[in-house]
C-alpha cells in the first residue's frame, strides 16, 4: 500500500488555506448525497487504499474514518475529482445514518431552505406570469418551512448530546 498519495493526483488538487479539498458523498446505487466532509492528502490516501472513507477533523484536528466508533461506516464504491480539482466525490455504499444526527444524510437533518423552484417553461417565457410563485405555493411553502424549523429545534435539543457519541 502507497504510503503517500499518488503524485499526479495529489497535483490536480487545489486545497483552501488549510490544505483541505471538499469531499462530496454520495450513496452509489441511488446518488442520494449524504454528506460533505473534507480530505487533505493523507485522508485522500486512505480513502483510495483502504475501501474505507478516511476524513480530516477541523475541529479536532485529527483523521477520523466514518463508522468506527458509531458503525455507519461508508464503503468506497469510487472516487472522482471535479473538472476544477476542489472537490471530490466519494460514492459509498452507506451503513446506516450519514449524519452525527443520526439521520440518513446531513442534507435532510440540516432542512430545506425554501428556495423557489424554478420552471424552464416560465423562464423561456413559454410558461404562465414569469412572476412567481402564486400565492398558495408560497402558503405552502412558508408551512413546510416552519414544521422544518420546529424539527430541527426537536433535533438540536435532542442531537447535541450524540455528537461526539456518533463520530
Amino acid at each position: 500500500m502507497p504510503e503517500v498519495l499518488d503524485p499526479t493526483i495529489s497535483a490536480r488538487l487545489k486545497r483552501d488555506d488549510a490544505g483541505l479539498v471538499a469531499a462530496v458523498v454520495q450513496q452509489h446505487d441511488t446518488g442520494e448525497v449524504l454528506m460533505v466532509g473534507w480530505m487533505d492528502d493523507e485522508a485522500l490516501r486512505r480513502t483510495l487504499t483502504e475501501g474505507r472513507v478516511t476524513f480530516w477533523s477541523r475541529s479536532r484536528k485529527e483523521y477520523w474514518r466514518k463508522g468506527d466508533t458509531s458503525g455507519h461506516a461508508q464503503y468506497v464504491k469510487a472516487a472522482s475529482i471535479d473538472c476544477d480539482g476542489d472537490a471530490l466525490l466519494v460514492q459509498v455504499d452507506q451503513v446506516g445514518a450519514a449524519c452525527h444526527t443520526g439521520t440518513r444524510t446531513c442534507f435532510e437533518a440540516g432542512g430545506d431552505l425554501g428556495a423557489v423552484v424554478g420552471d424552464r417553461a416560465q423562464q423561456d417565457g413559454a410558461g404562465p406570469d414569469s412572476a412567481g410563485p402564486d400565492r398558495a405555493q408560497q402558503d405552502r411553502a412558508q408551512q413546510d418551512r416552519a414544521g422544518q424549523d420546529r424539527a430541527q429545534q426537536d433535533r438540536n435539543e435532542h442531537g447535541n448530546q450524540q455528537n461526539e457519541e456518533n463520530r
